[in-house]
């Protein structure tokens, strides 16, 4: 992998593996993973700690940061 590979690179969000593009995978599009929140970083596939709350989720990379839904 060069480095404009690492920079274009995008992950699935449900899965972890490559997705070129940033499409979703066919096998992570369904109704559940809609509503699921991501589990993994996009630019670098790292696991995200995730936390879950009635009023929606927070996701924190250690390299990328915070995500929040809505």
């Amino acid at each position: 992998m060069t480095a404009s590979d690492a920079v274009s690179a995008t992950y699935c969000v449900h899965c972890g593996q490559e997705s070129p593009g940033g499409a979703d995978h066919p096998a992570c599009h369904n109704p559940r993973t809609a509503l699921e929140p991501p589990r993994f970083c996009t630019y670098c596939a790292r696991r995200l700690v995730v936390q879950v709350s009635p009023l929606g989720w927070t996701a924190r990379c250690s390299r990328h940061g915070d995500t929040a839904s809505g």
